[in-house]
């Protein structure tokens, strides 16, 4: 039976317009735009899952020098047509080598970027660890929109690939890549931590360690 049907029709055109207006929240919740990113601060217990292993860590490379941009066209193979670390980007990757080395967590593998920047990120930061360079895990940024898609489709194969028991992984690159994936610019020498879900599902964001959270986290460790 229809809603006219049953109700008389002076009550039916009384509520409709309160029909109207419920009808029109439902088609504005819809389309309302999805949450806001949150930045979750990395604690002892995320340590913890990356001492049991099956995570990714995301690190961007360290503060740069802007006063030397990437050439147009950029040579990955030239550092000098590149943005370099800059004096203070290399002493605080020092100190995330330093506070990285207390945490004794079993590593698979280092993935870095091309870039000159990225892979010296990834030597000074874990300079016992044999670094593999991608040459597709590229800088997005500057790159057009028709062009830059095998790099992100290539930072969503290492966050998403599944990793051996007990490990994870290092991919060290660049911001830009991550904020083409999500509502997120991770800061310059910052971790990232994602846990692979498979090269079909994606990955799903766990925390993040900015490189100014290392002095807290480690007192939250007890290793101050």
């Amino acid at each position: 039976m229809r809603l006219i049907d049953a109700v008389p029709l002076p009550i039916f055109l009384a509520w409709l317009p309160g029909l109207l207006l419920l009808l029109l929240a439902a088609q504005v919740r819809s389309f309302a735009a999805p949450e806001m990113f949150a930045e979750v601060l990395a604690s002892a217990e995320h340590i913890e899952q990356l001492r049991a292993g099956g995570l990714v860590l995301y690190l961007r490379h360290g503060a740069t020098d802007v006063n030397y941009p990437d050439r147009i066209p950029v040579d990955i193979h030239d550092c000098s047509t590149q943005r370099p670390l800059s004096a203070q980007g290399r002493e605080q990757l020092g100190d995330v080598a330093a506070y990285w080395a207390r945490l004794d967590i079993p590593l698979e593998q280092v993935i870095s970027s091309p870039f000159c920047r990225a892979r010296e990120t990834a030597h000074q930061v874990f300079p016992d660890r044999v670094v593999s360079v991608d040459e597709a895990l590229l800088y997005t940024a500057a790159m057009p929109s028709a062009e830059k898609r095998p790099a992100v489709e290539r930072t969503v194969y290492w966050l998403s690939k599944p990793l051996n028991a007990g490990s994870n992984r290092v991919v060290v690159a660049h911001g830009p890549n991550i904020a083409e994936l999500m509502d997120y610019l991770p800061t310059e020498a910052s971790i990232t931590l994602f846990r692979p879900l498979g090269v079909e599902q994606g990955f799903a964001y766990v925390a993040s360690i900015p490189a100014w959270h290392w002095p807290e986290l480690l007192m939250e460790l007890g290793l101050e």
